[in-house]
């Protein structure tokens, strides 16, 4: 029972948030409650497989796009191994000029 719970334990704890963003045009990076659109994105399985699609030119329309983020959280990282992977949530973000 120790080695499980040293188990459940240490794969908690290596658990990463990931963070990956896309500058358009050389643009300075734009904070969170400046984001035109975020929503969490859901994927099963550790997403092996899925696309999700996120159509920034037509969120930004004609204003152009500054910036596109996608983010894993801890808590999204925790729900992950609490699931054992079949539920894995992410959240994008889109950032207009």
């Amino acid at each position: 029972m120790k080695k499980i719970l040293f188990c459940l334990m240490m794969t908690v704890a290596l658990t990463s948030c990931s963070t990956q963003r896309v500058f358009v045009d050389g643009t300075k990076p734009v904070t969170k409650e400046q984001a035109t659109y975020s929503k969490s994105q859901s994927f099963f399985v550790y997403g092996i497989g899925q696309t999700k699609t996120i159509n920034a030119k037509e969120i930004c329309g004609q204003n152009g796009i500054a910036e596109v983020t996608t983010t894993q959280t801890f808590v999204n990282g925790l729900l992950g191994v609490v699931t054992f992977g079949i539920f894995t949530p992410r959240t994008v973000i889109v950032n207009c000029n």
